[in-house]
């Protein structure tokens, strides 16, 4: 997803999604080119449902942490 779908998404500004990003309490983007990024989709939906489920901040993190670790390339 590019980060206007994310922001779409999320109902947040700019701002809040790179503060967000900054806390680890959201995934990192990845590499899409030389000069592109976007965000995982399923990482994207698994921090939405945690924040609806009422997960604290460090929840949260421990859940960003868990889902960019587990990043692989799978074809």
């Amino acid at each position: 997803m590019r980060r206007p779908e994310v922001l779409n998404k999320t109902g947040w500004s700019k701002s809040t999604l790179y503060n967000r990003l900054n806390e680890g309490l959201f995934p990192s983007p990845i590499s899409l080119g030389s000069r592109t990024v976007g965000f995982v989709e399923s990482e994207c939906n698994k921090i939405i449902q945690a924040m609806i489920a009422g997960y604290s901040e460090q929840q949260l993190k421990d859940l960003v942490h868990d889902l960019v670790a587990n990043r692989s390339v799978k074809f």
